[in-house]
């Protein structure tokens, strides 16, 4: 991909939109697309890297109700010809074809590799990766089977929605402490893993989500972006062609994990 010039590629994840309530949904979702309309002009390119959902799931003819806002909206982008990509999180990875097909917005279910400008970037949710949390591991290979999914499918949608929003929230508050406190460069699993992969191929980005904890950390060769969130610190990345950096909408910037 050519970058224009005075074009940014921005970076956003973890909107856990339909939670915890509706109004507040709601008003995360108005932000949001506010943010979005206000890039519009600057943006080449931008990546939703997971859990843009806390819940969802696409039958064969149905989708979730709600979000019309921010479908909306991105399908205004791609219309407008401006590239958007979507990464599936652990909240929002039964996935189908929806996205593709009425949004013109290619889905990943795994990290993946980009060039822009020059440089190299490994893009992903970050969930199940690195060191640890072998429990999680195995709960994922089991969501991700294509029977779990299926026998999802096949409950009344009123029983597994409300089932999926109940798993949701209870996975939020096993959650929330921990996604509160930077761990260390030695314990910070996705830390760890962006080192390991360093050691096949240099990379000069890795951008996740997932952490809920907006971290911009300079490794010993190239930089780990984790993208924050959209319910406490309000952040996301921008990519000027040269140089990547986490920014706060919401004035949070000081809240930002930095060690530069």
């Amino acid at each position: 991909m050519s970058f224009p010039q005075n074009k940014k590629i921005y970076f956003l994840s973890d909107f856990h939109l339909g939670a915890p309530n509706f109004s507040a949904s709601l008003e995360r979702e108005r932000l949001i697309v506010q943010f979005l309309e206000e890039i519009k002009s600057t943006a080449a390119e931008v990546f939703l890297v997971g859990d843009m959902f806390d819940f969802w799931y696409e039958y064969r003819q149905v989708v979730p109700k709600g979000f019309v806002r921010l479908l909306g909206k991105l399908a205004e982008f791609t219309d407008a010809g401006i590239p958007l990509h979507f990464f599936v999180g652990n909240h929002d990875m039964w996935m189908r074809d929806y996205f593709q097909k009425e949004l013109t917005i290619p889905v990943y279910f795994e990290p993946k590799e980009f060039e822009r400008n020059g440089k190299n970037f490994l893009i992903g949710h970050g969930d199940g990766l690195g060191p640890g949390d072998h429990g999680y591991k195995r709960l994922k290979k089991v969501f991700r089977n294509p029977v779990s999914k299926w026998l999802f499918g096949i409950l009344p949608p009123v029983m597994g929605m409300g089932l999926a929003n109940y798993m949701s929230r209870r996975s939020r508050a096993q959650t929330g402490a921990t996604e509160e406190t930077f761990l260390g460069e030695d314990k910070e699993w996705l830390i760890i893993y962006c080192k390991e992969k360093q050691k096949h191929k240099n990379y000069d980005f890795f951008v996740f989500g997932h952490r809920h904890l907006p971290i911009d950390f300079r490794l010993e060769k190239g930089k780990y972006i984790n993208l924050g969130d959209w319910i406490r610190y309000f952040t996301y990345a921008e990519f000027d062609g040269n140089e990547m950096i986490l920014k706060s909408y919401k004035d949070n910037g000081h809240k930002i994990i930095r060690n530069y």
